[in-house]
């Protein structure tokens, strides 16, 4: 399917859903567009598939690695959950930047204000937050590089329009390892597992018990994602858990030394050393192909050897924002 065809694939459900045109604020927090003249392709794609767009990052802005100096990127945030005409947020990209904000930024504002806010990577921190304020959000695509692909992906965009245009959505996956049979319940939360070790012990993590936490990183080691898995078990956030779901641990490399050392392995320890039930598989990361996943909803997990079935319900959408 080329891109065009999937654009106008999404525009045809977008409009036999009933929503009219959604306004997309695109919003930078962290780092820059690498190239900024594919990030205007990224906003003409979304224009394709049905959306107008608001875009609050300026190019000429750039500070240092960030998108805009402090002020301006707080500035961003806020001027989009206060805009009445918008219905989705999203991050231009992730990168470095968001942590810096977190004291300065109105969060009662911000979850108040029945934006739908998207993104993943470096935005983990301020879906976190949100949380902690009661205020669902969504891990999925960004404008970098999910909306300006040369070869957009049919997998990652139906999964974000039809989880935001209903309040009901289930993700499948089939794996080859063998994961736990589990079936429970529990409020679906997590991101990158990088920015939720970061936030340990911080007011911006919420507390969650009997959850079904997420989570996935890039250029991280396994035994680095080792150490910051055991750095969550060892603030007792992994035992309040029902089920941890590995996403896409990608791009890292192994060598020599690890001696036999290698991703499996280290899921294998987490399983003799851990008593949540740790299952691999989940369709989410950096990579192209993600789900969406809701952080607050409501999940049910139904996880056998090779398959497992996440379904999430109760969060707000295109048709029932806030």
């Amino acid at each position: 399917m080329t891109n065009a065809e999937l654009n106008d694939s999404i525009g045809v459900l977008i409009r036999k859903a009933g929503i009219k045109a959604p306004m997309v604020a695109v919003v930078a927090p962290s780092g820059y567009p690498i190239d900024d003249e594919a990030a205007q392709r990224g906003i003409v794609n979304l224009c394709q598939q049905g959306c107008q767009v608001r875009n609050y990052y300026e190019s000429d802005r750039k500070f240092q690695r960030f998108a805009g100096s402090d002020e301006g990127r707080i500035a961003q945030l806020h001027a989009a959950a206060s805009d009445p005409d918008v219905d989705i947020v999203l991050a231009l990209r992730g990168g470095y930047g968001l942590t810096r904000l977190l004291p300065a930024l109105d969060f009662k504002m911000l979850a108040g204000s029945g934006k739908l806010f998207v993104g993943h990577s470096d935005f983990t921190v301020l879906q976190m937050a949100l949380l902690t304020h009661g205020a669902p959000s969504f891990a999925g695509p960004m404008l970098c590089d999910d909306f300006l692909r040369e070869e957009l992906s049919a997998f990652t965009l139906n999964s974000f329009w039809n989880c935001m245009l209903q309040s009901e959505y289930t993700v499948h996956a089939e794996i080859d390892d063998d994961n736990p049979e589990i079936e429970t319940e529990g409020i679906l939360w997590g991101g990158n597992l990088a920015m939720l070790a970061h936030l340990v012990g911080s007011p911006y993590l919420p507390v969650i018990d009997g959850g079904i936490l997420f989570v996935e990183d890039i250029n991280e080691h396994p035994y680095r994602v080792e150490r910051m898995l055991l750095q969550l078990a060892h603030a007792g956030i992994l035992a309040r858990q029902r089920a941890v779901l590995l996403g896409d641990f990608s791009a890292y490399k192994l060598s020599a030394y690890d001696n036999g050392y290698d991703f499996a392995q280290m899921v294998a320890y987490l399983r003799t050393h851990l008593r949540v039930p740790i299952l691999t598989g989940l369709p989410f990361g950096h990579g192209r192909d993600k789900s969406t996943l809701v952080n607050g909803a409501q999940a049910r997990l139904l996880a056998q050897k090779n398959t497992f079935e996440l379904r999430m319900g109760g969060y707000p959408s295109l048709h029932s924002p806030g």
